[in-house]
């Protein structure tokens, strides 16, 4: 089974929660891709066989989506020593297969009242994991739709949201001191991957980070964005090096990533 065809089944399943459920992460990206409004690339995206869907904190999720996902051929595999336990929701038993990950944010201390993380939460029927920072993904998603027409095997097109690429980026620094080495360098090749998608529309998200992104955040958090987007992108750092020696498919000069970084969060976060 392809990836395209695993994620055709994680969609039927999830039919009813379609208003819910935002796709972010490297599915958010691979979707992004596909976008009606991005612009075509030659090369393949980066590949991501984990599928990260967020909700919002105390959304309203009727019904049982793991026994969907079950019908559908998922199987429901527990780790971590949290209560509840995280879990992944695996597509058959093939080892490195296609899996589901649910994501809600984190809202006050990552501590109970008996000092045990406070991680995961147990939301109809599934494990979600309580992540720092998610909320941002969050806010004014855009609706894309998919199927057959861009190689997505549906039976008929559905509506999906997925994370608006501008929150995409910006909560790629609001995590950044919490990421390892390879996970950072790796999210550096996301933001400059997403700008190559969208260049064209950097006026527009200047306009939404003003208008809709930057008062979403905490004074914090808005303050940590302005300041590590320019620290991220000062120099030729070993991180952006790195980042640009990942894709196989291409030779990116890492000159040249730099300078699209520079310049474009010099349009979207400039006065």
């Amino acid at each position: 089974m392809n990836d395209l065809q695993a994620f055709a089944k994680l969609v039927q399943a999830l039919d009813p929660w379609r208003g819910q459920m935002i796709f972010i992460g490297g599915w958010g990206h691979r979707l992004h891709t596909l976008h009606p409004d991005a612009s075509k690339q030659t090369f393949e995206p980066v590949f991501t066989r984990d599928t990260d869907l967020a909700f919002a904190h105390r959304a309203p999720l009727e019904g049982n989506i793991k026994e969907a996902l079950v019908e559908h051929g998922f199987n429901e595999e527990f780790f971590g020593a949290s209560k509840p336990p995280a879990a992944h929701y695996t597509l058959g038993t093939e080892e490195n297969g296609f899996y589901a990950e649910f994501l809600t944010p984190l809202i006050g201390s990552p501590y109970k009242r008996n000092r045990e993380p406070d991680a995961t939460a147990a939301v109809a029927g599934i494990s979600a994991q309580k992540i720092a920072h998610l909320g941002v993904l969050l806010v004014n998603p855009w609706i894309m739709r998919v199927g057959p027409e861009i190689g997505v095997p549906l039976e008929r097109p559905v509506d999906l949201q997925v994370a608006n690429p501008l929150c995409f980026m910006v909560q790629k620094f609001l995590i950044l001191d919490d990421r390892t080495k390879k996970k950072r360098q790796q999210d550096l090749l996301y933001v400059h991957d997403t700008l190559l998608l969208f260049g064209h529309m950097l006026p527009e998200f200047k306009k939404t980070w003003r208008d809709i992104v930057k008062p979403s955040l905490s004074p914090k958090e808005a303050a940590a964005v302005e300041r590590e987007v320019p620290l991220a992108f000062s120099r030729v750092s070993d991180d952006i090096q790195a980042a640009t020696r990942i894709p196989a498919d291409r030779n990116l000069d890492p000159e040249e990533f730099l300078a699209t970084c520079q310049l474009s969060f010099q349009m979207i976060l400039g006065a």
